[in-house]
């Protein structure tokens, strides 16, 4: 019995540190910002200017927001967990060439943005851009568009608001759902700070909706993808699979950009 009792310590100590451990750096692993000088100068191809909006808890936010003459539509854009608008900037640009206004925001503690984010943080932050969008156009000109982590925010905003389209790319079905897959060997359930039930939103989201996802996907599982959609109401969603699409890599696939064309036709 004795040597049981060893062998058991020596299996379960580990595990538990190990646990300990993935519990306190999962705030780096669900938000890896990178921070700018408040004098930082962006530069794009297309017009911009910068936007900085004021939370109720006085916390300074900064976004960009891109104009074009003629505009098809305004793009509410919630970036993905890394970087930050000197990149994201860069990415979103697209689709101001595609004829749209967008506006993309820095999380809490991204770029210039100042604080650290939380769920209930971000979530408020992203309301509040949207509400900048909706002050400035008629709420059925206003798209929705969520990348990975960003995702999350798009269903809520949509779920809670009166978009005209919702586009997600890369989107999962809850963080608990992704740590499951990745995390298996950990109870994730006592472990987990970070929510992000997007299930629970999406089945009162009223408006179109595009969900793209890669079959390769090595951050989010393209069945969390997948799982989701099914939460949607299916006569106004669709779900297009990038076959041999990653996480990161979906701009490099023709299928990738027909299908956003398309939808924002």
């Amino acid at each position: 019995m004795r040597k049981f009792l060893i062998f058991l310590l020596v299996l379960t100590i580990p595990y538990a540190l190990f646990s300990l451990l993935m519990y306190s750096i999962q705030d780096k692993i669900m938000f890896q910002p990178d921070v700018l000088p408040v004098d930082y100068g962006f530069s794009f191809e297309s017009d911009f200017k910068e936007v900085n909006i004021k939370t109720i808890d006085d916390i300074s936010l900064n976004a960009l927001h891109f104009t074009t003459p003629n505009a098809k539509g305004f793009i509410v854009y919630y970036h993905g967990n890394a970087g930050n608008l000197s990149r994201w900037g860069k990415i979103v640009e697209r689709y101001v060439k595609l004829g749209y206004e967008v506006l993309v925001m820095d999380y809490r503690g991204y770029g210039k943005s100042e604080g650290q984010p939380s769920e209930k943080t971000l979530y408020a932050d992203a309301q509040l851009f949207y509400d900048y969008a909706k002050a400035r156009v008629n709420e059925q000109q206003i798209i929705v568009y969520g990348r990975s982590l960003g995702t999350a925010l798009a269903v809520k905003m949509a779920a809670e608001n009166n978009p005209s389209k919702l586009i997600l790319e890369t989107p999962f079905y809850s963080v608990k759902d992704v740590a499951n897959t990745r995390f298996r060997y950990l109870p994730v359930q006592w472990l987990l700070k970070y929510t992000f039930p997007s299930f629970s939103y999406a089945p009162q989201v009223k408006c179109e909706t595009l969900i793209v996802h890669g079959t390769n996907d090595d951050i989010v599982p393209y069945a969390s993808g997948e799982r989701l959609y099914n939460e949607f109401n299916p006569a106004q969603t669709a779900f297009v699979t990038i076959p041999q699409g990653k996480h990161n890599n979906l701009v490099e696939f023709d299928a990738f950009h027909l299908a956003i064309q398309d939808f924002l036709k």
